[in-house]
């Protein structure tokens, strides 16, 4: 009977050790873009070491009354998929890990990185 037990107690733990959530992981880096103040100077915004598979909206430019951000550089070790929405919808173009970048006409409000 003890042996039994024993068996059924290590089985449930190894199942809880497979099931339990992978650790969270993020891109390191720094992953850099242009944004414009209300007075229309021009700021350097940035995120170092981003969470991955989270979409993050630019905070600076969130709001739809904004001017999106554009020229970003993608110098982290992940792609990076830039998106012309909040909440990472319409348009996404992705930039390759360490220097991937794009013009000033690539307008940008959210990021996702793989």
């Amino acid at each position: 009977m003890r042996l039994r037990a024993l068996a059924t107690t290590a089985a449930c733990g190894l199942a809880l050790l497979f099931a339990a959530a992978p650790s969270a992981s993020a891109a390191e880096g720094r992953f850099t873009y242009v944004y414009n103040d209300p007075s229309g100077a021009p700021h350097l915004g940035g995120l170092v070491d981003p969470p991955s598979g989270v979409c993050i909206t630019l905070r600076e430019v969130e709001h739809p009354w904004t001017t999106p951000a554009h020229s970003p550089r993608n110098d982290t070790d992940a792609t990076a998929v830039v998106f012309s929405e909040a909440n990472c919808e319409g348009d996404h173009f992705s930039l390759r890990p360490h220097g991937g970048h794009a013009s000033e006409r690539l307008k940008v409000r959210s990021v996702v990185f793989s």
